[in-house]
């Protein structure tokens, strides 16, 4: 494993990172008494994004929980975590509902690997300004003696992971566009009247899919090669996914009504 953690010439970061704010090179100088500070519900982060990047990995495990479309040019995989930009249906008050599954780009943070262009080399990073983190008495310090600690030798250890699986993802995304599996699909919503009558739909997402009708178009010889090499189970888990918009829409829809009700009591209380 690359120590990533001494002193080091000053770097230039390129991208952009969702979540991190304020990433900075972890270094057992600067960092010596950085640490993590346990949390009952550690996910606040999370609570305002609505799509969350996903690895091909966790196709099986995430389709459980949201629908997992495409965006982007190129395309990239995430998991629908919200109907509307800035809402995430699954995290109140800095927790996640019970069952639901926790993506591993939500998991490595705040690390993360990036690319120093200035020194030529792939750094270990941290968001400096994540709640996630102290210098007061840390839970889980960062450092002990100068040296890296288990949690941080871990934190790399899943970081060059994640990369290592970004590549597959990149890989296979690049195989579905080379193989014209990409459809445009979007979800509608109708919502019901005061009457129960049937409501004006409402376009709630658009999105790329992988078309089951394309899918099922080609060779047999390839087709034989996406189920030998994983990626078959991988499309279905993706195309089975899409069956959950139903369930996002009744999570948006019940804290709806709970909030307007809540909104209801408090107007009652104060009349």
């Amino acid at each position: 494993m690359t120590d990533v953690t001494a002193a080091t010439p000053p770097v230039q970061l390129s991208g952009q990172l969702l979540f991190y704010k304020n990433p900075e090179p972890l270094n057992r100088q600067t960092h010596a008494k950085l640490g993590f500070k346990a949390q009952e519900k550690p996910f606040g982060f999370v609570g305002q994004t609505h799509l969350v990047p996903l690895l091909i990995g966790e196709f099986a495990a995430a389709s459980l929980s949201y629908p997992i479309v495409f965006m982007g040019e190129p395309r990239r995989p995430a998991a629908v975590m919200g109907v509307r930009a800035g809402e995430n249906l699954f995290v109140e008050n800095g927790g996640l509902q019970p069952h639901a599954y926790v993506p591993l780009y939500v998991r490595r943070y705040p690390f993360a690997l990036a690319n120093d262009q200035a020194n030529k080399q792939a750094v270990v990073i941290i968001d400096r300004d994540s709640e996630l983190l102290t210098e007061k008495k840390a839970d889980a310090p960062f450092f002990a003696d100068g040296e890296p600690t288990q949690v941080v030798q871990d934190m790399i250890k899943f970081c060059e992971q994640f990369e290592q699986n970004r590549l597959v993802t990149e890989a296979f995304c690049a195989e579905m566009e080379k193989l014209g599996l990409f459809d445009q699909q979007y979800t509608d919503y109708t919502p019901r009247n005061a009457d129960g009558s049937p409501g004006q739909p409402q376009r709630i997402a658009e999105y790329f899919a992988i078309s089951e009708e394309k899918l099922n178009a080609l060779p047999a010889d390839k087709l034989q090669e996406l189920r030998d090499n994983g990626a078959l189970k991988q499309i279905y888990a993706h195309i089975n996914s899409l069956g959950g918009w139903e369930k996002l829409m009744a999570i948006a829809v019940s804290r709806s009504h709970a909030a307007n009700q809540a909104a209801a009591n408090q107007i009652g209380g104060n009349a």
